[in-house]
């Protein structure tokens, strides 16, 4: 894809998949194909909220749920988390690559919240109003100065 060719990017559960050392190099690719003011969203499963959940439950729901959220479904090779990320982690990520403006989503809010996917993971399951959401929704913009490609 060209360099500065793209005026948005949206990763729904995306960048867990590449591991601690590889998850940069996804970001800096994502930053190197928008345009200056293009927009990357992420949504990724928020670590410190499956944290808080594992503090006041355990693993009261087994395998479902709360694992998933941190090591992937693992129905096939593919469907790993080789990360995890809080806001503060995703955040100065997305700063050190050279993003601006970073800043969080809500998915009610967005041209695609008819689309469920995981930006929209609550435990319980499915319980959009009551429950807590687990998934890490940030989109930041690439400067529309910023000549780093």
């Amino acid at each position: 894809m060209a360099d500065a060719s793209v005026s948005l990017i949206y990763a729904s559960h995306i960048l867990e998949h590449f591991g601690r050392f590889a998850y940069k190099a996804v970001l800096a690719e994502w930053f190197r194909v928008l345009r200056p003011g293009g927009v990357l969203r992420l949504a990724v499963p928020d670590f410190a909220a499956c944290a808080a959940i594992y503090y006041e439950m355990g693993l009261a729901d087994g395998l479902s749920g709360l694992v998933g959220l941190i090591v992937g479904g693992q129905r096939d090779e593919c469907d790993f988390h080789k990360m995890i990320f809080d806001e503060a982690l995703l955040s100065s990520s997305l700063l050190e690559t050279g993003f601006r403006e970073v800043r969080r989503w809500d998915w009610r809010e967005t041209e695609h919240a008819g689309i469920d996917d995981y930006s929209q993971a609550y435990i319980p399951h499915l319980h959009k109003e009551d429950g807590r959401l687990m998934s890490l929704n940030l989109e930041a913009v690439k400067s529309g100065s910023d000549t780093r490609q």
